[in-house]
């Protein structure tokens, strides 16, 4: 028997549903089978599932006879599934990397009837919202019932957090009810007849808020239609249960909070009808009304409850105007003060910054910045070290941002982001070292030298070369961008490609210091024992073969969504292996779980330690790999989305046809790779040696002191 049926009904998803599959069909776990409902979507969504059933028989597509509806689909697709346990998974949402695997093993260690997952809420326009049961369900008993923890009853009541043991629902005919809403008549029904549930706090579920096509934006009597699934869950909860008192507070208050939500949305019931809503509401209190009573809502919940049991709906509606304009003056004044305070404390800052502007430059000070401030790093941290020990009558400044002082090496001379101090450095410095750009408002003074670092080998377009490829573009403002430019004295590169590069994405007047990086100086000069002491530092045990995994950030999808399970890649590679995971500094997505062999470093401070702990560099598309083949160990480039990327970002060369070792597109080949070996044979070797001749040949140990040379000493 297959462990698990993820049952998919499909309706109108084209622009979500390879996502969706994809996230499914790329888990470690694989176990499971796919009853895709093709509910006679009209658009592409069909020849999207027959594409990939075509190519995977564990996904099946069943065909409604007619459009059915999703509770109605999900039955259908029930009726074909064959899995011990059963999960009912919306096709514009996706799950994340590993969850398959642990909702496996939490069924497992507690042969649960019933788990409920975790999940985030991931908006149109990319903002991410933690769930908002990631408390009680960290909180929550490893096995119980309702009646045994009915704050159960509290967590969102839909069904694609839940995954269910199919006997359990077969054997008491559970079934979605048709129409909207029809996640309430099951959902509660289902938590207080399952005898043994659990919880899987990790985020599981990536839940899509769709900015068009969602019943929750849809204004429409059909809204109507809460009170009919709310009736049959009522009924069905002393139908399959014997609720206590608690248990029946809980889900009476559930019930009326849920009407109150529909009601006070203003896109779902129609402003004609809320009178009519409200009257249904009232009957439905008063019908449902515990002997025992309910527990105690917040203030101005309560007062709606109580509003809601007299039946007084304009009293309500003064209350909502009254509470709604008081929420608003608090609002404006909150935003008024904090933007006063805001706009204040900056105008006090610029106007210090301009007076300071009129006082002389500080001849002996060079002020430092790395990645919009967030530490001591990259190319400006070489170019410092370098040049205390060159240039000591230079006094060296870093400017650090909010809350990362803390992080800052012992004993480093440093000011704030936005503090008196710093707009002073930022107005008088006579040197200014960044890996990117100054803030905007910054002015170039006369007789001082900017230098730009850069902090990378370009492979994707960049600057005004990505005018053409908008699906990479961060910042659209490319005259901004050139401005900023403007004020560079000097541009570092490693190599002619990267000056040929910078040439087009950043046609201004700088003058080119092609000379290698530095950060690059440590690497080119590290011995063996170097490579054992980073390993050491890492907690490495001697023995273990170390791949370095660092993938490049992609705009168009997901923040945390990572191109490799590195689980099912931990599991492929062996014990022996340790993989170390460094995510893109512009990741801000799920934490990396996996077994012992899997490593998250994405916040260890020193990239250059972790190349000299590792063997081999796992990559994409990241510019790490032109600094990893200073070391002239193995690199291989995972580029299963090539053309995607190479379309939609733009990139200056093929990677695939000039690759810096060996080359998977699949995961197959990737494990193909580690397997045989194939990354450290001769072709792997000659691919990297070509590499290094175009992009390393600068990278000799002194890069940092010719840069220090120039800017410093005027050598």
């Amino acid at each position: 028997m297959t462990f698990l049926s993820i049952v998919l009904p499909v309706y109108k998803v084209q622009g979500y549903l390879r996502q969706c599959l994809d996230s499914l069909l790329s888990q470690s776990f694989a176990d499971f089978e796919i009853v895709a409902v093709d509910d006679r979507s009209p658009d592409y969504s069909g020849a999207i599932l027959a594409e990939y059933a075509a190519r995977d028989p564990r996904v099946r597509v069943v065909t409604a006879p007619e459009n059915l509806g999703l509770g109605r689909a999900r039955n259908l697709g029930l009726e074909h599934a064959t899995g011990e346990y059963v999960w009912f998974v919306d096709s514009d949402d996706w799950l994340s990397p590993g969850s398959l695997a642990a909702v496996h093993d939490r069924l497992r260690s507690t042969e649960a009837d019933l788990l409920i997952v975790g999940w985030d809420r991931v908006h149109w326009d990319g903002r991410v919202q933690p769930g908002t049961a990631r408390k009680p369900l960290a909180e929550a008993p490893e096995v119980f019932s309702a009646e045994q923890w009915p704050r159960v009853l509290n967590i969102l009541h839909v069904a694609w957090n839940k995954v269910v043991r199919r006997d359990f629902l077969l054997r008491l005919g559970f079934v979605f009810e048709a129409g909207w809403y029809e996640d309430v008549s099951f959902s509660f029904p289902v938590m207080l007849a399952a005898p043994r549930i659990s919880t899987l706090s990790r985020t599981c579920v990536h839940y899509r808020q769709r900015r068009t096509g969602a019943i929750t934006r849809t204004v429409g009597d059909r809204h109507f239609e809460v009170f009919d699934h709310w009736e049959h869950a009522q009924a069905l909860a002393t139908k399959y249960a014997t609720p206590g008192d608690e248990v029946r507070g809980l889900l009476f208050r559930r019930m009326i909070w849920h009407f109150l939500r529909v009601l006070r949305h203003d896109a779902r019931v129609p402003r004609a009808s809320r009178a009519r809503f409200f009257a249904r509401m009232h009957e439905m209190y008063q019908q449902y009304l515990p002997p025992g009573g309910y527990p105690a809502p917040g203030r101005g919940e309560g007062i709606r409850y109580q509003l809601v049991a007299r039946g007084s709906y304009r009293t309500m509606r003064l209350f909502d105007f009254a509470v709604g304009k008081a929420r608003w003056g608090r609002r404006l004044a909150r935003r008024t003060a904090g933007f006063v305070k805001r706009r204040a404390r900056q105008a006090v800052g610029h106007l210090y910054y301009r007076t300071q502007l009129r006082l002389p430059v500080d001849e002996s000070l060079a002020l430092y910045g790395a990645y919009w401030f967030r530490g001591v790093s990259c190319n400006p941290a070489a170019i410092a070290t370098k040049a205390a020990e060159l240039a000591p009558h230079v006094r060296h400044l870093w400017v650090v941002a909010p809350g990362r002082a803390g992080s800052l090496p012992p004993g480093t001379d440093h000011v704030v982001a936005g503090s008196l101090p710093y707009y002073r450095a930022l107005a008088r410095a006579r040197y200014l070292i960044n890996n990117v750009n100054w803030p905007h408002r910054m002015v170039k003074r006369r007789g001082t030298t900017h230098v730009m670092t850069h902090h990378g080998t370009p492979l994707k377009k960049m600057g005004a070369d990505q005018v053409d490829h908008p699906a990479g573009v961060r910042d659209p403002d490319f005259r901004a961008q050139m401005r900023r430019a403007d004020r560079w004295d000097l541009s570092v590169t490693a190599n002619a490609h990267t000056t040929v590069a910078w040439e087009s994405a950043y046609p201004c007047g700088y003058e080119t210091l092609e000379v290698g990086y530095p950060r690059n100086d440590r690497l080119a000069r590290a011995t063996a024992a170097d490579s054992a002491a980073a390993r050491e530092s890492l907690g490495i045990p001697a023995g273990r073969r170390v791949v370095l995994f660092m993938p490049t950030h992609r705009e168009w999808l997901p923040d945390g969504r990572q191109p490799i399970d590195v689980e099912r890649l931990a599991d492929a590679v062996g014990p022996d292996t340790l993989l170390l995971v460094r995510k893109h500094y512009f990741s801000t997505g799920t934490e990396l779980t996996g077994a012992g062999n899997v490593v998250d470093v994405s916040e260890h401070p020193v990239v250059e330690d972790l190349y000299l702990a590792a063997d081999v560099l796992l990559t994409d598309y990241s510019s790490a790999m032109f600094d990893f083949a200073v070391l002239d160990r193995p690199i291989i480039i995972f580029a299963p989305d090539w053309p995607v990327y190479r379309d939609l970002r733009g990139t200056y060369f093929d990677l695939l046809a000039e690759p810096p070792g060996a080359v998977a597109t699949d995961f197959a080949g990737l494990t193909d790779l580690f397997g045989r070996g194939a990354y450290t044979d001769e072709n792997a070797e000659a691919a990297r040696s070509a590499f290094r001749k175009r992009f390393c040949a600068l990278d000799d140990g002194h890069a940092a002191e010719r840069v220090v040379r120039r800017v410093f000493l005027s050598n």
